[in-house]
């Protein structure tokens, strides 16, 4: 239960701050995607594989890609009006 509860807020959290604070410039949502995906396939030490640190990472992937993919959907750019 509590896997998906961190999940939900992995989602919820970026989605929020989207409708709140609306999309920022391109190149940011393009950083947040690149940084997922290098710590998606980043090896993580043995040491480090608790189920702790898994929710962390994991949290940390979906939120990025989700505030990443999001930003680039909804990105409108700014268009000066001429009077």
């Amino acid at each position: 239960m509590l896997a998906v509860l961190i999940y939900a807020a992995a989602v919820a959290i970026p989605v929020y701050l989207l409708h709140r604070f609306r999309s920022q410039a391109w190149y940011w949502h393009l950083l947040a995607i690149a940084a997922a995906v290098a710590l998606g396939v980043f090896p993580m030490p043995p040491a480090l594989q608790t189920s702790g640190f898994d929710l962390t990472i994991g949290f940390l992937f979906v939120g990025l890609i989700f505030w990443g993919i999001g930003g680039l959907v909804v990105f409108l750019p700014h268009h000066e009006k001429h009077a």
